[in-house]
């Protein structure tokens, strides 16, 4: 900063000089690009097909975490969001509700994880805002997304479901609950002697080679809620049954033993680098080898199939063949997990 300030102020959210400087020093400096630093009310962007368009708000506490920070889950949240909807992410905004007294030595860590990601993701930082509230009236530092994609034709209808009959498989990119147990375990001051960190990642290139290679006829992130909310919104969306088979569930053992410990079902931890697909069963191979060439689907696995018993309900087979429903998410179980 050109006055050499450490802490976030008032007068930084004031549009006067120390705004100016801070948006100049900081947020044009990382998120450098020609759209951005423009400065104009509105980004103009060039888009010549159907968009996807999300937003997003990102609360996490705490807000460094092993794996990431709430800069670089701002970005891979929001370009997940337009990933699974089917569109390539092009431009995403960014705003900050920063507390006054924020350190800037840690809003600039976090400014930078979100440039870097962006980057790696390959999307443009366009437009933002910067607003600073009284101490005590925010608790640090809130961001809000927005983001836009191209959708491809062929992909209008993924996150719709349509076409789903009984003998589609259920797969998913990797482990579950790592995202939730991490953020759980650093929170609380478990110190649970693990080096668990949050599988935090945009996943949009691995999905975009899925879907260049074969047919998906429905994805979904399972963030807040986990596996169980998404499949039994899906479950209930088709009017079909689903069965998930324990033994086939990508699970690390420490993420295990911290969920039998805190009494936890992982099929509830969130997640934030996780993708659930639907494909026809003659596809399995080639989704499965696609997502094995990424470095985020190495643990990729079948993990069900729709089925035309039990219509709207999911069934999980455990290891003995019992089965017992499994519901969606009922309350908070982790507030504050993105």
């Amino acid at each position: 900063m050109k006055q050499k300030e450490s802490k976030i102020m008032l007068s930084h959210g004031s549009g006067g000089k120390m705004m100016h400087n801070l948006i100049e020093d900081l947020f044009v400096k990382h998120f450098n690009n020609s759209i951005l630093n423009e400065q104009t009310d509105s980004a103009i962007l060039s888009v010549s097909s159907p968009i996807a368009f999300t937003t997003d708000s990102f609360v996490i506490d705490p807000l460094f975490f092993p794996g990431g920070n709430i800069g670089k889950l701002a970005v891979c949240g929001t370009v997940n969001d337009l990933a699974v909807s089917g569109a390539e992410p092009l431009y995403i905004s960014v705003s900050f509700i920063i507390e006054e007294g924020f350190p800037i030595a840690d809003l600039e860590t976090i400014v930078i994880s979100l440039a870097e990601e962006a980057q790696k993701a390959g999307v443009l930082i366009v437009t933002g805002d910067t607003k600073v509230v009284n101490k005590g009236k925010c608790d640090k530092l809130f961001i809000n997304t927005a983001g836009v994609g191209c959708v491809k034709n062929g992909n209008n209808s993924i996150t719709k479901g349509l076409g789903i009959i009984p003998g589609d498989l259920i797969i998913i990119n990797g482990s579950i609950g790592d995202h939730g147990m991490a953020i759980m375990n650093i929170r609380e001051s478990f110190n649970f002697k693990t080096d668990l960190s949050s599988d935090c990642a945009s996943l949009n290139h691995m999905i975009h080679e899925v879907l260049e290679k074969t047919t998906v006829k429905f994805m979904r992130d399972p963030t807040r809620g986990g596996v169980a909310t998404v499949l039994n919104e899906l479950a209930g969306k088709v009017k079909l049954g689903i069965e998930i088979d324990e033994t086939a569930l990508p699970l690390k053992s420490n993420v295990k033993a911290m969920c039998e410990i805190l009494g936890f079902d992982p099929l509830h931890v969130a997640n934030e680098g996780k993708v659930i697909f639907v494909v026809a069963h003659e596809f399995e191979s080639e989704i499965l080898e696609a997502l094995r060439n990424s470095e985020f689907g190495r643990q990729s696995a079948v993990i069900g199939r729709v089925v035309d018993n039990h219509p709207g309900k999911v069934v999980l087979k455990n290891e003995t063949g019992g089965r017992r429903i499994i519901d969606s998410l009922s309350g908070d179980q982790l507030p504050r997990i993105c």
